[in-house]
């Protein structure tokens, strides 16, 4: 029996991690901040999806915080935060009644 595995993960970021990849574009470095633009702490989950994508790279250590982890922009990364927003068009469902 073969077995056939396929890659199911998004192969672009969701509109949260553009936004925080984005915010890197124009900071020394890559730098991607430990803060979204409300001063809440980026979600973890937003970060390691962005390193596991390759998007984003663990940059050093954090002394004061160890669980946050600092990261930068990687090229690939650079290259999607870049990379304009697809318009899709929606249209109208139609409803039927039964």
């Amino acid at each position: 029996m073969n077995l056939v595995m396929l890659d199911t993960r998004r192969q672009a970021p969701t509109v949260l991690q553009r936004d925080w990849l984005r915010r890197g574009l124009d900071q020394p470095g890559g730098k991607l901040p430990l803060f979204d633009a409300y001063g809440q702490h980026v979600d973890p989950i937003t970060v390691y999806a962005c390193v596991e994508h390759g998007w984003a790279e663990p940059w050093y250590p954090n002394p004061l915080k160890p669980d946050w982890m600092v990261c930068k922009l990687t090229s690939l990364g650079r290259a999607e935060a870049q990379r304009p927003l697809e318009s899709h068009s929606v249209e109208p469902a139609e409803i039927s009644s039964i």
